[in-house]
């Protein structure tokens, strides 16, 4: 069955699960995942999970992400973005210079108030759910860390390119809002382009056209990824014997070396697991290969 990392350049209008679904017909493969959800009017960068390899995924949803962004000053919508409806329409009178002394506020560790059109649940029902039903409940700010926050070119009549690398949970929508908050003119999101993800960037993106074009020529699964490139930044260790049989059935092993993450293979180089090592002990903190039948 097929098992890796497929990155998708995500087309606007598709949700990221639209995108899973695809995949599974294609692929022939039920287990499909994705790392870190996109709004369907965003594009760019989803990694998605196949097979034995979507036990990743909970790694990969916490990592660094970068986007690029439009930031229109002046209006502000029930969404945050230019899908939703107009709330209010103001001058905008600031310069560039304005916004960029503003966006020194939203650097570093600070504090968001996430929006209604999420998938955050409140008391068991999703955020968006209740916006659409005209309710609004109250929503406690939670921390991000906003790595890096470039302002780019000037794109339109009061609309800016932003480059932003930020921690898992940043709504960029929010992010936009609230500069023009803070500049008193209000703003939204125009656009937005996901750039990085899970350490995967839109050079190793394939289309979904690309996927289909493949899956017709039978060599779909070439577009896959190893599993084990996630886990690239952890040195690799071999084993064999009493340890590898050990590490199949799930317990721990005696390891020479340092204190630490390490992929962990066989002697053929088949990827076994994400092991941590303490002590002189490995224990197995996430197994990839596939149990035997």
């Amino acid at each position: 069955m097929p098992t890796g990392i497929i990155i998708i350049d995500k087309p606007r209008d598709w949700t990221s699960m639209d995108v899973c679904g695809k995949l599974r017909r294609l692929l022939g493969e039920r287990r499909v995942g994705h790392a870190g959800t996109l709004d369907p009017m965003a594009t760019g960068v989803l990694p998605v999970f196949v097979g034995r390899a979507t036990r990743a995924v909970e790694f990969a949803e916490t990592g660094e992400k970068e986007y690029l962004a439009g930031l229109r000053l002046g209006l502000s919508t029930d969404t945050q973005d230019i899908t939703g409806a107009l709330l209010e329409k103001r001058p905008v009178t600031c310069s560039r210079s304005d916004v960029e002394t503003v966006l020194e506020r939203f650097r570093g560790d600070i504090l968001q108030v996430p929006p209604m059109y999420s998938a955050l649940k409140v008391n068991g029902q999703k955020l968006y759910e209740l916006a659409r039903k005209g309710k609004t409940v109250d929503r406690k700010p939670r921390p991000i860390t906003v790595y890096e926050l470039e302002l780019g070119e000037q794109i339109g009549e009061n609309e800016y390119a932003l480059r932003v690398k930020c921690s898992k949970g940043t709504y960029i929508r929010t992010l936009c809002q609230d500069i023009g908050t803070a500049l008193g003119c209000g703003g939204c999101m125009s656009s937005l382009r996901r750039t990085m993800a899970a350490g995967f960037d839109l050079a190793q993106a394939v289309t979904i056209d690309k996927v289909i074009a493949a899956a017709e020529n039978g060599t779909a699964e070439s577009l896959l990824l190893p599993v084990d490139q996630y886990f690239r930044r952890y040195p690799e260790i071999s084993i064999s014997g009493e340890s590898e049989r050990r590490c199949r059935n799930g317990n721990d092993f005696r390891s020479k070396g340092a204190d630490g993450l390490y992929r962990v293979y066989n002697a053929d180089g088949a990827f076994l697991m994400l092991g941590e090592r303490t002590g002189g002990v490995m224990r197995t903190v996430k197994s990839f290969f596939e149990p035997e039948a």
